[in-house]
C-alpha cells in the first residue's frame, strides 16, 4: 500500500520510524472537459504570460515569491530541504490532550500510522495513550508547510489527523442570534431529536447521489434522456410549533394498535323459542 509520508515519531528520546497511508479513498466520478463541437478532450498547456505564451516545460517551472511587483526571488526544492532540521522532518509530539478537548472544527485529514521498526516501542505508545484516552498533539513539516497533528489510537490502531493552526480557523460569519424560542418549542425539538437518536452506523449511508449519476451515465450511453424526477412540493410552514409537531409526526413510528377484544353477543330468541323457555321456568 503506497505511503503518504516516511518518517519517524519522536516521543521523548524515542524514536519511532513510521509511513503514513490516507484512510480516504477517491470515490469521484471522472469526467473529463470536452469539446462539444469536436467530441475532443480539452488539455491546458502551462505557457509564460510574457514570452507570447510559449509553452514552459514541467523541468523549467520552480516557485517563485515575488517580493516587489514583477520581481521575484526563486526556490526550488533543494532550497526547501535545506531549510528543515531533523526536528522538522520528525513528527515531534509536544503534548497530550484529552482527545474531547480538540475542537472537530480543527481536523484536516485522516491517516492510519503503520510503524516500520522499533515496534515494540511503537505498541507501548499505542497502549498507552488508549488506556489513558489521550491523543498526542505534534508538529512536523510536510511540503513546504509546517502542520499541526492530533494522534490517537483506537481499537488497537494508531491513527493520525492533521490540524488548521488556530490563525487558519475562519470565525463565524453568522451574527449572535438572540434566543426567543419558548419553553414548549424546546421541549418539542428535543423530542424529536430523542425519536431520531441511534447508533452512528456509517455503513448504512450511501452515496445515492453518486449511484444517480451513474445510472444517468448508463441513461446516456444508451441514447436516454435523462428526467428529473417529480417531486413533491412542501408548502411554507410560517407557525414553528405547527412545524415542529409536523416534524415530530413524520418521524414518529406508528404504534401498533391492540385490536378491542369482541364481545360475543347471544342471538336472539325467536317467539317460539321465549314460548319454550317460559314453559321450563
Amino acid at each position: 500500500m503506497a505511503y503518504s509520508y516516511k518518517g519517524s515519531i519522536s516521543f521523548g528520546l524515542v524514536y519511532i520510524p513510521v509511513t503514513l497511508h490516507s484512510t480516504i479513498k477517491n470515490n469521484d466520478i471522472g469526467f473529463n472537459m470536452i469539446d462539444k463541437k469536436t467530441m475532443s478532450r480539452v488539455k491546458y498547456k502551462k505557457t509564460c504570460a510574457d514570452c507570447d505564451g510559449r509553452e514552459v516545460r514541467q523541468e523549467d517551472i520552480v516557485k517563485g515569491y515575488e517580493y516587489e511587483e514583477g520581481k521575484y526571488v526563486l526556490f526550488d526544492e533543494k532550497d526547501f530541504e535545506k531549510l528543515k532540521s531533523k526536528k522538522d522532518k520528525n513528527i515531534t509530539i509536544e503534548q497530550f490532550v484529552n482527545l474531547a478537548e480538540i475542537d472537530p472544527l480543527y481536523f484536516d485529514k485522516p491517516y492510519y500510522v503503520a510503524p516500520t521498526g522499533a515496534e515494540k516501542a511503537f505498541s507501548v505508545l499505542l497502549s498507552a495513550m488508549e488506556e489513558e484516552g489521550k491523543a498526542a498533539v505534534a508538529k512536523t513539516v510536510l511540503g513546504t508547510k509546517e502542520t499541526l497533528i492530533a494522534i490517537r489510537a483506537k481499537d488497537g490502531q494508531m491513527l493520525l489527523n492533521t490540524l488548521f493552526f488556530a490563525e487558519e480557523v475562519t470565525k463565524n460569519p453568522a451574527k449572535e442570534i438572540k434566543n426567543e424560542a419558548s419553553e414548549a418549542e424546546i421541549r418539542m425539538a428535543k423530542t424529536i431529536i430523542e425519536s431520531m437518536t441511534g447508533k452512528f452506523e456509517p455503513e448504512k449511508y450511501k452515496d445515492e447521489y453518486r449511484e444517480k449519476v451513474l445510472a444517468a451515465i448508463e441513461q446516456k450511453i444508451s441514447g436516454k434522456e435523462i428526467n428529473s424526477p417529480r417531486e413533491r412540493s412542501e408548502g411554507k410552514v410560517i407557525d414553528l410549533m405547527d412545524a415542529l409537531q409536523k416534524s415530530l409526526l413524520a418521524v414518529k413510528k406508528p404504534a401498533a394498535k391492540k385490536a378491542a377484544p369482541v364481545k360475543k353477543t347471544p342471538p336472539k330468541k325467536n317467539s317460539a323459542q321465549k314460548e319454550q323457555s317460559a314453559v321450563n321456568d
